[in-house]
């Protein structure tokens, strides 16, 4: 048993654990970075949206099934995982900038909230060119919510949103729930369906600008078909 008083079998044996530690580690991150932990999101169909409670937001506010913001003219529609996250004000801006293409096709572009917090609607609004509605119940984050805590913040995508926010200069705040992760809805018109469907798999997972567009413009509007007949 000597070689237990000789010093570099310590020295070894630790360095071997830290290794094995780091190692462990190192493994923990790359699969971090990878899609195998995400939940994955289940679509949401056309009757299930069409049937989710939204209230306005005003001194009187209104009730109404969200089937009204898409049924004539269809719509595009953010919701929004957190007023106050800056990334959320970023694609807001981003979405923002595509309504005078969307005013030119007849297209609404819309914002459902999770929660109406103190100020932080009032102060997302120059952010998003749109009307903006309360969805109490977070329906239009199913039909399955996905979260992300900390797994937000080893994940590489993450802080590249980050500091492409920041180099933005895009600001926010930690007012709210913001770990229900939120997207991005293009819907047509009456029973046209749903056009396109982006859910967020990681904070600042932005849709794809041009993607809106192309499904805005096959938004068949229920107006225009009427005056054809």
């Amino acid at each position: 048993m000597s070689f237990l008083q000789d010093p570099s079998f310590f020295t070894m044996g630790m360095w071997s654990i830290g290794a094995g530690a780091l190692g462990a580690a190192a493994v923990a991150l790359l699969l971090a970075n990878t899609d195998v932990f995400l939940s994955k999101p289940q679509k949401a169909a056309l009757e299930y949206l069409e049937d989710i409670d939204l209230k306005t937001l005003g001194k009187e506010p209104r009730t109404f099934k969200a089937k009204e913001l898409w049924e004539k003219n269809g719509a595009v529609i953010m919701a929004v995982r957190r007023p106050g996250c800056f990334l959320c004000r970023e694609e807001a801006a981003d979405l923002s900038s595509l309504k005078p293409k969307l005013d030119e096709l007849g297209v609404p572009l819309y914002a459902v909230v999770k929660e109406d917090v103190r100020s932080e609607v009032k102060n997302f609004q120059p952010y998003f060119k749109g009307e903006i509605f309360l969805d109490e119940k977070k329906r239009f984050y199913g039909p399955q919510k996905r979260k992300m805590l900390f797994m937000g913040f080893v994940r590489l995508g993450v802080w590249y949103s980050f500091f492409r926010a920041w180099n933005g200069g895009f600001s926010g705040n930690l007012e709210g729930e913001g770990v229900i992760l939120g997207g991005v809805f293009v819907m047509g018109s009456g029973k046209q369906g749903v056009l396109l469907e982006h859910r967020e798999k990681e904070f600042g997972d932005k849709v794809n600008l041009p993607s809106v567009l192309d499904a805005a413009k096959k938004i068949i509007s229920q107006t225009s078909a009427s005056e054809k007949k």
